[in-house]
Formats: structure tokens, C-alpha cells, sequence
């Protein structure tokens, strides 16, 4: 009998099992089946060319437009130059030498095909350069993809090596000697198929292959989606029923204490926003049932003092907080910023400190010996009521006196394993966490990926926050504007104030590097050009043109995740005092960095971040009473989905608003991210976007199923769709927004 487990080489041969295990990683039946169609032609009608994306492997089904074949003018041979059209847009095609010829005989003007490659770019005109194609029509009408889908076209996720239609033909040879899955084996429980409607499993993937009607690919989708819905929501329900086990210690407002006092001395108003949250914190923390609640909210809407003061509340009650940073130059920065806010209350045991007086002691990675000593016996003593650090918090050898609250900063930078191993430093007790986010998350990825916190969120900006501008600067058909940016800051410096440039890459090879193809020069235009994308801009290469060129005369300095602690420290402090007029860095500056007199940011290949990470990098300009400027550069076309969600981030401020853009942009696969062994989520099927009431449901039959039995001993095949999802440290999904 045909398993789940079993390897395709024995069922499709070793050459195609070879090609799907290099291309896509697929290795078993039980992959393979779950290998879903990314979307359905039908025979006839045209893929949407102007959703395709820059660096895109693709398939589509498209019209020749026109084809030209001709010499080459600096090499020998000829070339084929095609346009495609889906009936409103066009896609440029380039076959040259031996492919060209054997093109030029069958990609005839009218005929249809699908078209699969990478899509690149050649004088700002999207194109594919040597696709592999498929005929649709004509000579080929008995094809195999035309046999295999009838009417219908499954398009798969492929790579390069096997394409769509390799992927269909390896479906249709293993579903034809499948077994199946006996009812008993289907991993939901027939009582709950019924309760909502459900096909049972093997009809659900038979269909999602080989469907006749759009009717079947509805119902086997649904069913699908349940699958991966119900296996996170297990997931979640147990991390929540297993949090809960263990008490945490009751730490209730105490009335003469240090976070009385801290309320007392500051200079504002708390928002209505902060007063909520805080009061919802403080009720949590006065209580023995551990406090998980995710606290989101705009760049600049004041989570930090919101955490600073339940810290101060568990300090009242004689525990320790723990703040977990996820670079040192921003847990530095927030032991200062802790330090400066608390004056003379985080001064305990020093001349002038005051009587409710506490610590905030720093650790991490890169301190001598001496001062992780110093900081490992104020920690282990209690000394430190506040204690901030990276990854180093984590380590073997911290020992808490008595940790009551772990808050971690950017929670999208650490996983669940990171945040539990803190846990774990508590000791017999079970600490509080409250885990922040300046990157909004829509309500299903909030239910999906925090599953297991409650969540906060912070929407009120506090007073005094200078507005923030951002204009697109398109280089490739405005070159001129890149100067024009460039003399913005120094026209913004000329009034006192200072300015970021953002790259995406540092420029020495470093693991900070976004690993960006090679640098490859522009072809010459009979080339046809290789459709290869440069590498990203260096923070490095940049900054040493800065200081030769456009800001010659100003003070430039670069400041990177691989720079020495000292220095990137050095950098910020002088940057902070208005000795450095121009930052050139990677998106180390992205989070907590605060310089209220820094007005401008400029991005550089501005496409090569997500909306959210571009909205929080603007929010470090216009902390002060100057409104800022954010200008990003990109060289994308105008017509595409690229720039579509600069155009977004350009047009807005609100993150809430374009963190649901973004889940509209973004392939749902990509969701949740890759975890850390290479393989993806697990949610192939799921749409956070679409399935809200989907995953609603799924939250409360997981909920029923894990308060009844906890370990699902009793429901074996929902316990293997957890394990399944799980496996290989995929855990980690939880971790990316």
C-alpha cells in the first residue's frame, strides 16, 4: 500500500524524483500530494501579466503578439525577439542561437502557450530571457498537459530545472497508482468532517489535482484549509495550556513604590491608549495566571513606557523584568533610554539615588570579562530590578534572583524557542511575558501567529509628533531626482539637522548582506539582455560615494550589524549628539533608535523591503518637533506590483491600514516565512486574508479538542497533523509576521 512516507523514485522513476527533490524539495508521496496548484487556467484564458513580479519564477499562459527573428550584430548567431499579451499588457521574450530558431518556427503570431522562467528586466521593460514553453494550440492540442487537465490548467509552484507541467505530469502518474486513505485514517475526526461540511481527505486532494469544475476545487480547498487551519490552532491551544500549568508570581500595584513615584515625575500625559493598556497589563500581572499578551502598536505610539512601567510594577513586587532587545545597539540604546527616564529611581545603591530607588543593569554578547561578571552578580543577586540585553539573556550561566516578567522588543526578530528558554530562567515559577511589535499585524495573522497571547494594540500617537512625508523617487525614468534627494539633506543639514540612508546590503560579504545576485553590468542591447537583477546597494559602497560626491564636506559615517560593539555604540552616541550629520546603515537602525533631530531618511532600493519594514524605518525621522522627509529610491517599473506597495506606503501613515495591504500583496505562502531549517510554514492552503471565519472556527474546535485531551492521545491523527507541522524546529513559524 501506497504511504504518506514513501519515496517517489520507485513510483516516477529516479530522473523525475531527482528533478522535484533539487527544484522543490520534494522527496515523498505525502509531499508531492501536498504540492498544490498555485492557480487554475482554463484553457483559453490569459495569466494577468501586470501582477508579475521582478525576480518572479513564473509560469504563464499567454498570446504571441509578434515575433522577430534576426543576426546578432557582436556575436554569431540569431536572436528572437517575442511580445506576449494577455489582451491589455505585454511581456517581452528573448531566445537566442539554436533555442531561437526552433522559436521562431513554432511561436507564430496567435498561438498560445504557457511560458515559464524568471522574470527579469532589460531597459526597464520586464521580459523573460530563454523560457521554457508549451504549446496550447495548434500542432501540440493532444499535449500532455492538455490530456492530464481537460479543460482545466493546474499551475504549480516550480523552479528551475522542472516546470509546471513536469510537476502536473509526476501528479497524474502518482495519482493513478495511489492507494488513497481509508476513512478511519482520515486525521479528522468524521464527527467534525460532519459538523462542517468536510469531504474526507482523499477525495480532497484527488480533486485539488485533477478537478472538472471550479465547484470541486472550492470543496477540496476547503477541506485543505481545515488541515492546516486546525494543526496551527492545535498548536497554539496546547503552547496555552501549557503556559498556564505553572503559576506566576502575583505581582499587584503597590502604592508608595517606584512605578508610583516614576507616574508622578512624568512630564505628559499619558495617551488614552497607554492608560488602557497599562491598566489591562497591571491586572494580568496581579494575578498567578502567567500573562502572555502581545502588545502592538504605530512606530512612536509609546510601547516602551508602557513596558517600562509594568516593569516598575514587578520591581514593587520584589521580582526582576528581563527585556530581551534583538540587536545591542538597540538593547544599549534602551538601557540608556531606561536609565535617562528613571533618573535618580534607577540609581539604587548610588550616592543621590532615591529611596524607592531600582537598577537597570545591561548584558550582552560582546562585554569583557569583567563587565559580564559585574553584571551576571547584580542579576543573580537581585540587585538588578531591570535587566536589558540580547540573546546573551538566554545563555547558560544568567541566573535570575526572581524573574517575574520577560518583555521581548520586535517580537517578529525572536522566536517562541528564544522567548521559552527565557522562560525557563525563572526558575520554579512561571514569568509574566509581554512581547511588543511596532510592525501592526492584521486580526487572522494575529490569531494564526500569536495564537498563543492575547493581544493589545496602540493605535493613538502621543502629542507632539511632527508629521512624516514620503515621495517615491523612480531613478530609472527620473534620474535626476536621486540628485534632487541627495540635496535635500543637505539642505536639512544647513538647518541643524541630521539624516539616515537605508541600504539593504553591507557590502562585505557579511551575513547581515541580503545575498543579492552578482553585480553584473547592463547587457548591450542585441544581447537581449540576461534579465539578471544587480545586487543590492552596500551601506559601505554608498557611504564612500556620499562623502566623495553629492555630501562632500559633511560628515558621513556607516553603522551595521557587523560593526564592534564599541563602535556601532560610538556611531549612535555621536549621531545622537548632533556630531554625525549623516548615517549610512542597513535596517539595524530599523527599530528603538531615537534621534528626534534627524529629519530626512533616504532608501535605497527601496523594493527590496516589505511595506511594514519601510514604514517602521520612517518612523526614525520626525521623533522631533521638525516634520520629517522619507524618500524611496527604487529603479522598478511603474507598472508593478513592486511599486504598487511603494505608491501604498507613500500614500498613507497609518500602519494598521498597510499591514492589511501588505497580507492583500504578498503570496500567502509567504506569509508566515520560512523557519529556520529551510522548509516552509506548513500553511500552503490557508489565506490569511480571506479565511478569517475559517480560522475562527478552527481556533474553538482546537480549544474544545485540547481542554478535553490535552496530548490528543485520544485523537491520534490530529496529534500526527501537529507533529507533522512541527517537525524539524518548524515550530519557528510563529515566529515571522
Amino acid at each position: 500500500m501506497t504511504t504518506f512516507d514513501d519515496k517517489l523514485a520507485p513510483l516516477l522513476g529516479a530522473k523525475s524524483a531527482d528533478a522535484l527533490e533539487a527544484g522543490l524539495g520534494v522527496l515523498t508521496v505525502g509531499d508531492l500530494l501536498r504540492h498544490y496548484p498555485r492557480r487554475y487556467d482554463e484553457r483559453g484564458k490569459l495569466t494577468d501579466i501586470a501582477s508579475l513580479e521582478l525576480d518572479e519564477y513564473v509560469t504563464v499562459q499567454a498570446r504571441v503578439k509578434s515575433a522577430n527573428k534576426r543576426q546578432m550584430r557582436t556575436r554569431r548567431g540569431s536572436m528572437l525577439e517575442a511580445v506576449l499579451t494577455d489582451g491589455t499588457s505585454t511581456l517581452n521574450c528573448v531566445f537566442f542561437s539554436g533555442p531561437a530558431n526552433k522559436a521562431a518556427k513554432e511561436l507564430l503570431p496567435g498561438r498560445q502557450a504557457l511560458f515559464a522562467g524568471k522574470v527579469g528586466k532589460f531597459r526597464n521593460v520586464l521580459q523573460l530571457a530563454h523560457p521554457e514553453y508549451e504549446l496550447l494550440d495548434g500542432a501540440d492540442d493532444e499535449s500532455a498537459v492538455e490530456d492530464f487537465a481537460g479543460g482545466f490548467i493546474p499551475v504549480y509552484p516550480a523552479a528551475k530545472g522542472i516546470q509546471s507541467w513536469n510537476v502536473a505530469n509526476c501528479v497524474k502518474q502518482l495519482l493513478d497508482v495511489w492507494d488513497g486513505v481509508p476513512d478511519e485514517a482520515d486525521p479528522l475526526p468524521r464527527e467534525l468532517r460532519e459538523r462542517h461540511g468536510l469531504v474526507p481527505l482523499e477525495q480532497a486532494l484527488r480533486d485539488v489535482h485533477r478537478p472538472r469544475g471550479w465547484a470541486e476545487v472550492t470543496v477540496a480547498q476547503q477541506r485543505l484549509k481545515w488541515d492546516e487551519a486546525l494543526a496551527v490552532q492545535l498548536a497554539l491551544a496546547q503552547r496555552r495550556t501549557s503556559a498556564a500549568a505553572r503559576p506566576a508570581p502575583a505581582c499587584p500595584p503597590r502604592p508608595d513604590g517606584v512605578r508610583e513615584a516614576f507616574d508622578q515625575r512624568l512630564p505628559f500625559e499619558l495617551t488614552a491608549g497607554q492608560r488602557e493598556v497599562g491598566e489591562q497589563v497591571a491586572r494580568d500581572l496581579s494575578g498567578t495566571q502567567p500573562m502572555n499578551r502581545l502588545l502592538q502598536g504605530e512606530v512612536g505610539s509609546g510601547k516602551t513606557l508602557v513596558a517600562l512601567r509594568a516593569m516598575l510594577q514587578v520591581v514593587d513586587a520584589g521580582k526582576q523584568a528581563a527585556m530581551l532587545a534583538p540587536t545591542e545597539v538597540l538593547a544599549a540604546q534602551h538601557a540608556r533610554s531606561l536609565r535617562e527616564s528613571l533618573g535618580d529611581l534607577a540609581m539604587a545603591g548610588e550616592l543621590g539615588g532615591a529611596e524607592q530607588a531600582t537598577r537597570v543593569t545591561l548584558l550582552t554578547g560582546s562585554m569583557n570579562a569583567a563587565q559580564r561578571k559585574r553584571a551576571l552578580l547584580e542579576i543573580v543577586s537581585g540587585e538588578a530590578g531591570i535587566v536589558v540585553g540580547t540573546h546573551a539573556l538566554i545563555q547558560d550561566g544568567v541566573v535570575f534572583a526572581e524573574l517575574g516578567l520577560v518583555v521581548v522588543d520586535e517580537q517578529h526578530r525572536f522566536g517562541v524557542e528564544q522567548r521559552d528558554a527565557l522562560r525557563t530562567r525563572a526558575g520554579e515559577t512561571n514569568p509574566h511575558v509581554l512581547v511588543m511589535t511596532a510592525t501592526p499585524i492584521p486580526r487572522t495573522v494575529a490569531m494564526t501567529v500569536y495564537g498563543d497571547l492575547e493581544v493589545s494594540a496602540l493605535r493613538e500617537l502621543p502629542r507632539g509628533r511632527s508629521p512624516i512625508s514620503t515621495s517615491v523617487v523612480p531613478v530609472a525614468e527620473k534620474p535626476a531626482w536621486l540628485g534632487r534627494a541627495w540635496q535635500r539633506i543637505v539642505e536639512e543639514v544647513a538647518k541643524g539637522h541630521q539624516a539616515y540612508v537605508v541600504c539593504p546590503r553591507i557590502g562585505d560579504g557579511s551575513a547581515e548582506d541580503d545575498g543579492g545576485d552578482p553585480e553584473l553590468d547592463e547587457p548591450p542591447a542585441e544581447d537581449g539582455g540576461g534579465g539578471e537583477r544587480r545586487a543590492p546597494l552596500a551601506v559601505t559602497d554608498v557611504a564612500a560615494r556620499l562623502r566623495e560626491g553629492a555630501l562632500h564636506g559633511l560628515r558621513v559615517e556607516v553603522l551595521h550589524g557587523k560593526l564592534p560593539p564599541e563602535e556601532k555604540d560610538a556611531v549612535m552616541r555621536a549621531f545622537a549628539s548632533g556630531e554625525i550629520q549623516v548615517v549610512v546603515a542597513t535596517t539595524v537602525v530599523e527599530v528603538g533608535v531615537n534621534v528626534p533631530n534627524a529629519t530626512v531618511m533616504v532608501i535605497m532600493d527601496a523594493d527590496r523591503f516589505g511595506v511594514s519594514q519601510l514604514h517602521q524605518l520612517r518612523g526614525r525621522v520626525g521623533r522631533g518637533s521638525a516634520p520629517g522627509l522619507c524618500l524611496l529610491v527604487t529603479e522598478m517599473p511603474e507598472a508593478t506590483p513592486t511599486m504598487q506597495r511603494l505608491r501604498a506606503v507613500e500614500s498613507t501613515l497609518d500602519g494598521f491600514e498597510l499591514a492589511q495591504l501588505d497580507l492583500e500583496l504578498r503570496r500567502e505562502g509567504d506569509i508566515l516565512g520560512a523557519a529556520q531549517s529551510g522548509k516552509r510554514s506548513g500553511l500552503k492552503m490557508l489565506s490569511l486574508l480571506r479565511d478569517e471565519d475559517l480560522i475562527d472556527e478552527a481556533r474553538a474546535e482546537a480549544q474544545r479538542f485540547v481542554d478535553d485531551d490535552p496530548d490528543l492521545v485520544r485523537h491520534p491523527g490530529l496529534a500526527g497533523m501537529v507533529s507533522g507541522l512541527l517537525t524539524d524546529d518548524r515550530a519557528e513559524y510563529l515566529e515571522k509576521a
